[in-house]
């Protein structure tokens, strides 16, 4: 009889290999970026990582689960995961202190000049650029407040800053002073001195930042986005930008990446851009494996489904 087997499509280190088997000791795992695609058919839990492979597994007959390498799982294709009943993970929560960083990142840049400041070094140049702007006791509106959201809150409580959240619920959370449905949007937009994305894509996220949005902001306020490009309209953000509705936005994510070369913002002072890289960390691996994939893996193998950052269709996220 043929083993079950677990593939993992990326190149995994023995011990974390290791720790997997101690949890399936009777199942097969297979690894490697470049995994041929007979052993992707073959696997009941696939362990995702390459956009470009993401398809491959629709000629499995075996698959009954899919744990994503990242947070993000819309480059997947959930209406074939539904219709087969396959379960669906993502890997939430792995980015909350790594992107809560960028986050503060950008903000301190931009109230420090320090984007202004690397540009003056470049040239040589000593000037204080009209620095005098502080964080401290300004409002920020957290738009979805998950893990990177509720990291965000604490982070800025430290900083005296009022915290307004959105998500779905509205449901009150520690460390946000107010809490609002998207429903009442606007009232956050007009409010924050910082408005920051933290959203999945889904149908209704989609473009959800556009012109209106953007004009209802003050126009003193930064606008981050790490969430996924596509919920914001590019052209409406680089206008709002060149007509000075907003005073500045840092951007991980794009409406097509890389960001293209023509793109507008490369150019723009009040600008910081990144290669969506803000979930970047050292400690991501073993925070997949072992905060999500193995106690997964655990509930898996003891009840026939996983309980972990489980996907829900109705919802998209």
């Amino acid at each position: 009889m043929t083993k079950k087997s677990i593939a993992i499509n990326l190149d995994l280190d023995e011990k974390n290999v290791q720790a997997i088997q101690e949890v399936a000791p009777d199942w097969e795992i297979f690894t490697g970026k470049d995994l041929e695609e007979e052993k992707l058919n073959q696997a009941e839990i696939l362990l995702h990582w390459r956009e470009s492979q993401a398809k491959k597994y629709r000629k499995s007959d075996n698959l009954k689960w899919v744990q994503s390498w990242s947070a993000g799982v819309d480059y997947l294709d959930l209406d074939y995961l539904k219709k087969n009943d396959i379960h669906l993970t993502s890997a939430n929560g792995v980015h909350a202190y790594p992107i809560s960083e960028t986050i503060f990142a950008y903000m301190l840049g931009f109230t420090r000049l320090i984007h202004t400041y690397i540009r003056q070094q470049q040239e040589k140049k000593w000037h204080h650029a009209n620095l005098k702007a502080e964080i401290h006791e300004k409002t920020i509106g957290i738009i979805g407040v998950g893990e990177i959201g509720k990291e965000t809150a604490k982070i800025a409580q430290a900083f005296g800053m009022k915290v307004l959240g959105v998500r779905h619920s509205g449901r009150p959370l520690e460390y946000v002073d107010e809490m609002y449905t998207p429903a009442d949007l606007s009232l956050v937009l007009e409010q924050s001195d910082f408005v920051v994305v933290t959203l999945p894509l889904t149908k209704d996220t989609h473009h959800m930042f556009g012109k209106e949005q953007f004009a209802q902001m003050k126009n003193s306020a930064f606008f981050i986005n790490i969430g996924r490009g596509p919920i914001v309209d590019e052209s409406a953000l680089i206008s709002a930008l060149q007509q000075k509705e907003i005073a500045g936005a840092g951007l991980d994510v794009f409406e097509t990446e890389p960001l293209q070369s023509d793109s507008p913002l490369w150019e723009m002072e009040n600008v910081i851009i990144t290669p969506h890289s803000a979930g970047a960390t050292e400690y991501y691996t073993n925070r997949v494996i072992h905060d999500i994939f193995i106690p997964n893996l655990k509930s898996y193998l003891d009840k026939g489904e996983p309980t972990i950052n489980v996907f829900q269709h109705k919802l998209g996220y």
